[in-house]
C-alpha cells in the first residue's frame, strides 16, 4: 500500500476506512480528521491519553496507513497547517484594505481565513462530481435544519431558478419526508457541528435507499460525510463561541452557480466563480 504523501491523501484514506475501523482505531481516525492543527503538535503520549488508548495502538494505526510511525502523521499535519497559513496570507493580500480595529477587524480576518481555507482545500474531482449530480438529476431534495436552515433555504431557492424540480425537506414529520425520496434523485444535505440529528438520519436513509448524497458540512469526520457520495467542507471557525456560516453559505452559492453554468445559464454569477477559481 502506498503511504499518504499529504494530509489530503491521509484524510481521503481515513474516510475510506471509517466504516471498517474498530472503536479505538475509529477514535484515532476521527481525531486526525477533526483536528489536524492539534495533531501537528500533539505527541503520541498526549494523543494516546486523550483518546484513551495505548501508545502502541496509535503506533500500529500509523503503520497500518503505510507510515513508519506517528511522527510521520504529525509531519503531514504540520505541512498542511503551513499550507493553510499561506492560503490565509494570500487572501489577506488579495483584500488589502484599511479596516476598523477591534472585533470588526478580527471578524473580517477570520472570515477571510475561513473562505481561503474552504475554497483552497476543495478537491476538483469531488467538486465536479457534486456539480454533475445536481445538474443531471430529475429532482433535488435539500435538507438543512437549525442554524443551517437559512443556508438550505438559500440553496433551494437558487436551485429552483435553474432546475425543474427542487424539494425543500425539513418542514414536516420525518417519516413523511422520507417517503418523498426516490432512488434516481439527489439529496443535498447541509449541517455542521452540532449536527442536526434529522439531517443525519435523512442522509443515512437516502444512502440506504440508493440516492446519491451531496453533503455540505464542516469536517471529514462529520456523520454526513459517512453517508455522502460527495462531501464538500467549509470552515466554520468564529471569533466567538458561535460558528460562522459565511464560508458554508459561499460554498453553497458557488455550487449552485457552477451547476447553472454547466446547464448553459447565460448569466451565472461570474464574480463568485472568479473567487472560486482564484483559490484553485
Amino acid at each position: 500500500m502506498k503511504a499518504p504523501g499529504s494530509y489530503q491523501e491521509l484524510a481521503e484514506l481515513l474516510r475510506a476506512r471509517l466504516p471498517k475501523l474498530a472503536s479505538g482505531q475509529l477514535r484515532i481516525a476521527h481525531l486526525l480528521l477533526a483536528d489536524p492543527e492539534g495533531t501537528a503538535y500533539r505527541g503520541i503520549s498526549e494523543a494516546a491519553r486523550q483518546l484513551e488508548v495505548r501508545e502502541s495502538t496509535v503506533q500500529r494505526f500509523a503503520n497500518s496507513l503505510g507510515l513508519p510511525g506517528y511522527p510521520d502523521i504529525m509531519e503531514l499535519c504540520r505541512t498542511w497547517v503551513a499550507e493553510q497559513a499561506q492560503l490565509a496570507r494570500r487572501a489577506e493580500h488579495a483584500n488589502e484594505t484599511e479596516s476598523p480595529g477591534g472585533l470588526l477587524s478580527a471578524t473580517l480576518r477570520q472570515e477571510q481565513t475561513n473562505l481561503a481555507r474552504t475554497f483552497g482545500n476543495l478537491e476538483r474531482p469531488s467538486w465536479s462530481r457534486a456539480v454533475e449530480l445536481l445538474a443531471t438529476t430529475p429532482r433535488v431534495h435539500v435538507m438543512g435544519l437549525r442554524e443551517c436552515g437559512a443556508v438550505a433555504d438559500l440553496a433551494a431557492q437558487r436551485l429552483r431558478e435553474i432546475l425543474p424540480a427542487v424539494h425543500r425537506l425539513g418542514g414536516g414529520p420525518l417519516p413523511d419526508e422520507l417517503k418523498e425520496l426516490c432512488e434516481d434523485e439527489v439529496l443535498l444535505a447541509i449541517s455542521v457541528r452540532r449536527y442536526a440529528a434529522d439531517t443525519v438520519r435523512v442522509a443515512a436513509y437516502a444512502r440506504e435507499t440508493g440516492l446519491p448524497v451531496v453533503a455540505l458540512t464542516d469536517n471529514p469526520a462529520s456523520p454526513l460525510a459517512e453517508s455522502a457520495e460527495v462531501a464538500l467542507f467549509a470552515e466554520t471557525d468564529g471569533v466567538s463561541r458561535s460558528r460562522s456560516l459565511t464560508a458554508l453559505t459561499a460554498l453553497a452559492q458557488a455550487l449552485v452557480t457552477e451547476v447553472a453554468l454547466s446547464l448553459g445559464d447565460p448569466k451565472p454569477d461570474h464574480r463568485l466563480l472568479d473567487t472560486l477559481h482564484f483559490y484553485y
